[in-house]
């Protein structure tokens, strides 16, 4: 029986490998990308034929296009949410898209008889307001998005989930929906559009940073990743779930020694010191980046997958792997020179 799935967000780093592993299991796989001139670029980064992968303009903040992407599908992954490497003039450029974005792909996925949408939320739904210190987090967790730790892009992730389960509360009868919740996504990169989360692995290969700040994060891989969307389309009652996608957390001195022990030569430029706090405090009146994180020094957000693991039978690998396949990928496509 052939199944058809919309992909939203074609051309992002966690879409394309999701892409890949639905047209390799088989899928028909319809996806939406801002413009139709990346279509060339991506089809052969992707794979599949014009009769397995097709390519559809639309964009989060339009209602333009959608219902054509929407056609013939009974399954949906809503991936494409805004995000930014440098904090943005106002908090309302992400969280409206975001929110508005994830509204509109439910309207145009209930009219189509979509019976199952799968949203790609964060663990910045989770982990944020809960005070300083060492957290151990669960799917029952919820951000405060009214703490001073939660910035534009945790903000938009958990107004987005919320209002998503709104929605679908509401006006959702008889479509399923759950939500992914992955914490910093790293792993080998397939173009040049990648998340935020690389760029950590590209300071840190490139020397740009001159110490590693007390800063941590969980990781999961993109192709776990991945993997974890593909099991939540078809396993039977899941409705309403959350799942966490995460690994270890580890702070950046701990990556910075994965990737000076793993890969000595590539890595020279990598630091081998601690940044001391005072030091970050200063460098964030002036850097807005730096500004947006500061209070994440000393956290430990750690966030269990241990929902995953047990409910859908969720496997990750090694994250010396992750990292070392990302550091490599990195450099191999010229996006960092060492």
């Amino acid at each position: 029986m052939s199944r058809t799935v919309l992909v939203s967000g074609g051309s992002g780093y966690i879409a394309g490998f999701i892409i890949q592993q639905l047209l390799a299991e088989g899928w028909t796989v319809h996806t939406t990308v801002r413009s139709l001139k990346r279509e060339p670029e991506l089809r052969p980064l992707l794979g599949g034929t014009p009769e397995t992968l097709k390519f559809f303009a639309a964009d989060l903040t339009a209602d333009a296009g959608w219902a054509d992407a929407m056609a013939g599908c009974t399954h949906v992954l809503h991936v494409a949410s805004p995000l930014s490497n440098v904090p943005p003039r106002r908090e309302e450029d992400l969280i409206v898209p975001a929110r508005e974005g994830v509204l509109r792909a439910l309207r145009f996925a209930k009219q189509a008889g979509v019976t199952r949408f799968v949203q790609t939320s964060s663990v910045a739904a989770i982990a944020y307001g809960h005070g300083k210190g060492h957290h151990q987090f669960t799917e029952a967790d919820w951000t405060n998005v009214n703490s001073r730790d939660a910035y534009a892009y945790v903000k938009s992730k958990t107004i987005a989930e919320r209002a998503a389960r709104d929605w679908i509360t509401a006006e959702g009868a008889g479509m399923e929906f759950l939500t992914i919740n992955p914490a910093a996504v790293l792993g080998p990169v397939w173009s040049k559009d990648f998340s935020a989360s690389i760029e950590i692995i590209n300071q840190l290969l490139s020397g740009a940073l001159p110490g590693c700040p007390d800063l941590g994060f969980g990781i999961v891989d993109v192709r776990d990743l991945a993997d974890l969307h593909v099991r939540a389309l078809t396993e039977p009652g899941l409705d309403g779930e959350r799942f966490i996608a995460s690994g270890p957390f580890l702070k950046m001195i701990d990556v910075a020694g994965i990737l000076r022990a793993r890969m000595p030569l590539q890595a020279r430029n990598v630091p081998t010191r601690r940044l001391p706090d005072w030091l970050v405090r200063f460098a964030a009146k002036f850097n807005p980046l730096i500004r947006q994180v500061v209070g994440e020094l000393g956290n430990v957000r750690d966030a269990s997958a241990a929902h995953a693991f047990e409910r859908l039978g969720w496997k990750t690998r090694p994250v010396e792997e992750s990292i070392t396949d990302c550091a490599r990928s990195l450099i191999e496509r010229g996006v960092v020179k060492v």
